[in-house]
């Protein structure tokens, strides 16, 4: 056998592959007269079919089966031995001959192959990167208090009704006189006055009491042609061109009264004893929300850091081997068009990979199958105490075994692992440019 590697460039090679019958006849045979032992034919005792027959009937597809066997097992040996660094999978390449099987005894295959690119990577202060933060300031603070107020607050029925409060109605339908229509709709339903996007509707239906009546169109109240079917039981075809009054006679008003600031609440929260004044709960408050902003900062922290290095060091990638590959690599079928219009968003993904991969290879950062376990226990015990059940170590144990079987869930798990210890090692390593910004400016939400 013989293999060779022609570079086309720094980025894209040919492995061509010369395969002669020493290389596969050994194997040739013993596959012809395995399928000999296992075959049984008319006229002929198990396992006797004569050998000329089996090759006669079955030799080519045999011949062929046997040789990508050598080929692969080959082209990867080569490239072990090579140490070479491949992106996506070698390619048959496309060749102009074909192959005689009843009378070619030597053969040559080529396969194309992506090379990743040689990279560089320094990390150290000269690095710098953003780091965003969320301002606690007052107001971000006052919203969490308001929020669990309400959480633990207890339902009541006021006598008016305020933006917040949800209505419970009676609606019927009115002809253009205002008069009730008879055998029109009528429905029971209630309405969350803050979820109503027409402005002059809320307005309306705030400071109303128990059994006053409200003329209200049914487009100010409901603003798509499903809302109008879900809310009043009417069919798609009458909801699409449905324009009358309907009367509101509001029949209950429901409000969550928020529970006061005081001892009970801070020891139902923290436990008895833990938070004693009002000024204490606010400091609390502000610690916690330090913590779980720390969680999103970390986040915007990494992707920052991916762009900042491939910005740095735009590492190059056989860009037209990669698409080729992936038309080819996909579970389910794909144009070429698809991959184009996607392939910026992949291309980025494979080119934070090639540095982050470099960055765990200069820092020895790897990981153990104990980093895998914990990893996978963590997840597992909080999506059993979402559901309020906590597993015991046997338990544990074996869904965690089950998990890390599966090769998909596995890689997934190693990518988390990765991530958090890729996150570690730059927040040490580079430079951290704080920057302090408002809630709404961290997470893009208007006022």
């Amino acid at each position: 056998m013989n293999i060779s590697k022609e570079q086309i460039d720094a980025l894209n090679a040919v492995v061509t592959i010369k395969v002669e019958p020493l290389d596969y006849n050994e194997k040739y045979e013993k596959a012809v007269k395995k399928l000999q032992q296992q075959m049984a034919m008319p006229g002929f005792r198990p396992g006797k079919v004569p050998t000329g027959l089996i090759k006669k009937r079955y030799g080519k597809s045999i011949l062929l089966e046997e040789l990508n066997k050598v080929l692969s097992d080959s082209l990867n040996q080569y490239i072990t031995d090579s140490k070479l660094d491949l992106l996506g999978n070698p390619l048959p390449k496309p060749s102009n001959e074909a192959i005689d099987l009843d009378n070619q005894k030597e053969f040559t295959f080529s396969f194309e192959i992506g090379l990743s690119p040689e990279l560089t990577i320094s990390t150290d202060k000269s690095v710098h990167v953003p780091y965003h933060q969320v301002q606690i300031d007052q107001e971000l603070i006052e919203k969490y208090v308001a929020d669990v107020r309400k959480n633990y607050g207890k339902p009541g029925n006021p006598e008016i009704s305020e933006e917040k409060d949800v209505l419970y109605l009676d609606i019927v339908e009115l002809d253009e006189k205002n008069e009730i229509v008879p055998g029109g709709i009528f429905k029971s339903t209630s309405v969350g006055i803050d979820r109503l996007k027409n402005e002059n509707t809320r307005k309306k239906l705030t400071g109303v009491k128990k059994e006053d009546k409200l003329i209200i169109n049914v487009r100010e109240l409901y603003e798509t042609e499903v809302e109008i079917g879900v809310a009043l039981g009417v069919e798609k075809e009458k909801a699409e061109t449905l324009n009358c009054n309907l009367q509101l006679t509001i029949k209950n008003i429901a409000r969550i009264e928020h529970a006061e600031l005081n001892t009970e609440l801070f020891d139902k929260i923290y436990g008895a004893g833990i938070v004693k004044s009002e000024e204490e709960f606010r400091a609390k408050i502000k610690d916690e929300l330090q913590s779980m902003f720390t969680v999103d900062a970390d986040k915007r922290f990494l992707q920052d850091a991916r762009e900042k290095f491939i910005e740095i060091y735009q590492p190059q990638l056989p860009d037209d081997f990669l698409k080729r590959w992936l038309l080819t690599a996909n579970d389910k079928p794909v144009t070429a068009e698809q991959i184009e219009q996607d392939y910026a968003v992949w291309s980025n993904l494979m080119k934070w990979k090639l540095i982050e991969n470099k960055i765990a290879k200069n820092n020895q950062i790897s990981i153990s199958e104990e980093d895998m376990r914990n990893e996978t226990r963590a997840f597992i015990l909080d999506q059993y105490r979402r559901f309020g059940h906590v597993p015991d170590e046997k338990e544990l144990e074996k869904v965690t075994d089950n998990v890390l079987a599966n090769e998909s869930e596995a890689r997934k798990i190693a990518d988390n692992v990765m991530d958090k210890k890729i996150l570690l090692f730059l927040k040490e390593n580079i430079s951290l440019d704080n920057k302090e910004v408002s809630y709404n400016e961290f997470f893009g939400v208007n006022k």
